[in-house]
């Protein structure tokens, strides 16, 4: 007892001292939004959040996942930890996704059950798991450990026709906007948060998890003539045929039908749409803080669950991919201590953000997270100009598979899924993968090893092939080729401690 005594009052003077960070804990807010990338130009039409958050804080340029897929994602984010370490694979609930062994064992461990035990008020609104409410997944009734006011989305994202967990006990919404648009519904849960909360002393957390951008992308009325003119980036690696990619992706017909890619583009055009609200969400949090002098105590953080691809490698949409625009999300923060308006270059992940929240919160992490808290580079305040700190970074992935697809009954048993009506598929069975994610002052790679193929590898040096157009694994040296296997069969089995050293 008097050694946790003396930790927690160590952290608080280096907190004070060198950080100049006050005493009382902070509050944080988190947004998370679903499937928005960086690379394909996710975050333009923010406005709002470059306004208020972008330019009163700090952007970190190399933000990764450690799986690309909402579900394996999402756990990750909540418990500090690596997927093959929770575990949960996939979004189904036999990969664990809110799941028996999940609630039982990985939830009860997630950050937020470490804050509420420090004196903070919780709150929860919008999509937590994919399976969450369903009848396998515990049902409404089951209200995750560590938050005072819950308001779960029953199931996937969602926009009209849905039901929310309320603290328990089902909410059914239809299809009003002015009453059951879920991003807005979100954002009004929030003012009703904020309204409660007093100047007694107790930090909150709040955590505003929006449906957008993930399908069926449905705007708010007021925002349903924006962008209809708008494409999808026509990047290098759009509608191309990857010939030396893993066999998913070789199957991609190429070109694309005219049909994909008149989906893809409305799917980029409706995606956007649906930021807009988030958008607006962020400016009513932000303002609502200000007005109620809480602001200044308080850290906001806005990152997505996975990115997003359109095209790429003829692949017309959807995630689970290891390349960059699947795996790279934005990470943006605000709050005391942070020079406005700056980036950070070092490499972060998703599994750094438990840890982080709990450093803000004046909690050690405890040794089992497999992330590392970056607290140290909001408060030091790191230019773009400063090396990137080097880490092995881990992104790895468990495909799933369906019986029957439908519309291309030739697949049937093939072991694939997620299969548009032109019959590309997007997943399978064994569209599983490790990968070596590494980025330093001089560096800047990704390695990855297949479970499908064996001996097969794909590898980009992203300094000189950013947009991955080529796998350069046969230019690799024998002894560079083995440092990297053995640096990731390491990350494969690595917890705790072991993950952090790497």
């Amino acid at each position: 007892m008097y050694s946790n005594l003396l930790t927690i009052f160590l952290i608080y003077v280096v907190l004070v001292r060198e950080y100049s960070i006050c005493i009382k804990p902070p509050n944080v807010v988190f947004i998370l939004t679903d499937d928005q990338d960086v690379v394909m130009d996710g975050m333009e039409p923010m406005v709002k959040v470059k306004k208020y958050l972008m330019n009163e804080g700090v952007t970190f340029k190399n933000m990764f996942v450690s799986s690309p897929l909402c579900c394996p994602s999402r756990s990750a984010i909540l418990t500090g930890r690596y997927i093959h370490n929770i575990p949960v694979f996939n979004n189904s609930i036999k990969g664990n996704c809110n799941g028996e062994s999940w609630r039982q064992e990985a939830e009860k461990s997630a950050f937020i059950t470490h804050l509420k035990n420090q004196g903070y008020r919780t709150m929860f609104a919008g999509k937590y798991l994919n399976q969450y409410g369903k009848k396998k997944g515990g049902g409404v009734k089951h209200v995750p450990p560590g938050w005072d006011s819950w308001i779960g989305l029953v199931g996937n994202s969602a926009y009209y026709n849905y039901v929310l967990s309320v603290n328990g006990t089902a909410e059914k919404h239809g299809s009003i906007y002015s009453s059951d648009y879920l991003t807005d519904l979100i954002s009004k849960k929030a003012q009703d948060f904020l309204d409660y909360q007093t100047h007694d002393g107790a930090p909150f957390f709040m955590m505003l998890s929006t449906p957008a951008c993930h399908a069926p992308f449905t705007s708010a009325p007021q925002y349903s003539h924006r962008f209809n003119t708008s494409k999808s980036p026509r990047q290098p690696n759009f509608n191309i045929h990857a010939k030396d990619k893993h066999w998913l992706i070789r199957t991609a017909k190429n070109p694309m039908s005219q049909t994909s890619i008149e989906y893809l583009d409305d799917t980029f055009r409706n995606r956007w749409k649906t930021l807009l609200s988030v958008d607006d969400l962020v400016e009513s949090v932000v303002k609502t803080l200000e007005a109620k002098k809480l602001l200044d105590n308080t850290y906001i953080f806005f990152s997505s669950d996975n990115g997003f691809h359109l095209g790429q490698y003829s692949l017309p949409t959807d995630k689970r991919q290891l390349y960059e625009f699947d795996i790279r999300v934005p990470l943006i923060v605000r709050g005391p201590g942070i020079k406005p308006n700056t980036e950070i270059q070092d490499p972060v992940m998703s599994i750094d953000l438990a840890p982080t929240f709990l450093d803000l919160g004046f909690f050690p992490p405890p040794s089992y997270m497999d992330g590392k808290s970056f607290l140290p580079l909001l408060v030091n305040n790191r230019q773009t100009n400063l090396p990137p700190q080097h880490r092995d970074m881990l992104i790895e992935y468990f495909g799933e598979h369906k019986i029957k697809i439908k519309g291309c009954p030739w697949l049937n048993n093939r072991g694939v899924a997620i299969c548009f009506p032109d019959c590309v598929c997007e997943d399978a069975w064994n569209n599983t993968y490790s990968c070596l994610r590494f980025i330093n002052l001089t560096e800047n790679y990704v390695f990855c090893e297949f479970l499908n193929e064996p001996n097969f590898y794909e590898y980009y040096n992203m300094k000189f092939d950013p947009y991955q157009l080529q796998n350069s694994v046969n230019t690799l040296d024998p002894r560079t080729k083995t440092d990297y296997l053995m640096r990731l069969q390491k990350l494969k089995h690595c917890k705790g401690e072991s993950c952090r050293a790497a």
